[in-house]
């Protein structure tokens, strides 16, 4: 399959977004101590940019779950293939995604911290695709709502190819 790339967003505009989404962390979080939980693989590079912006105090953690396998879309199965393994008890909790769209993983993510009994959890995503959404969620903090077009670089894949691109790149066949 020949897979095209076109030029979407770059690392100067993504970096803006980030900060911005640090400065409203800063004044929800800057006295609570918060756990921060990345969800693997695709926001390990949000999460490193966010947390540089950011002088608090805070824990990070991480966690890997699989919906998608190697296809573009969520399978809506969802299995945690690493689990987080910082006590999030009476914890204030914000999950740190990549991207959401159908809603599915993030609300079986949600849910399942909850069950841990954490003080809260809230939800960061630098990019939103709400006209996917196959349940209901809300995110409490994101940087970019984008259209339904499969997004790669800065972290995201596919097929575990482009994370490592600086900007971000609409994937076409």
């Amino acid at each position: 399959m020949d897979l095209d790339l076109a030029f979407y967003i770059g690392q100067e505009d993504i970096l803006k977004q980030v900060q911005k989404i640090a400065d409203m962390i800063t004044k929800d979080y800057a006295d609570k101590k918060p756990v921060f939980i990345c969800v693997l693989k695709g926001a390990f590079m949000f999460l490193s940019d966010l947390i540089k912006n950011l002088n608090f105090e805070l824990v990070v953690d991480f966690i890997r779950l699989s919906s998608y396998g190697s296809g573009r879309t969520s399978s809506g199965d969802i299995k945690i293939i690493h689990d987080i393994t910082y006590d999030i008890v009476d914890r204030e909790v914000l999950i740190v995604e990549d991207i959401v769209d159908t809603g599915l993983t993030l609300k079986f993510l949600k849910e399942y911290l909850e069950l841990k009994k954490p003080a809260s959890v809230k939800i960061c995503a630098l990019f939103d695709k709400p006209s996917c959404r196959k349940v209901p969620l809300e995110l409490d903090y994101y940087g970019f709502q984008i259209p339904d077009k499969f997004i790669v670089g800065y972290g995201m894949d596919f097929n575990e190819k482009y994370r490592n691109f600086p900007d971000i790149y609409v994937l076409d066949d």
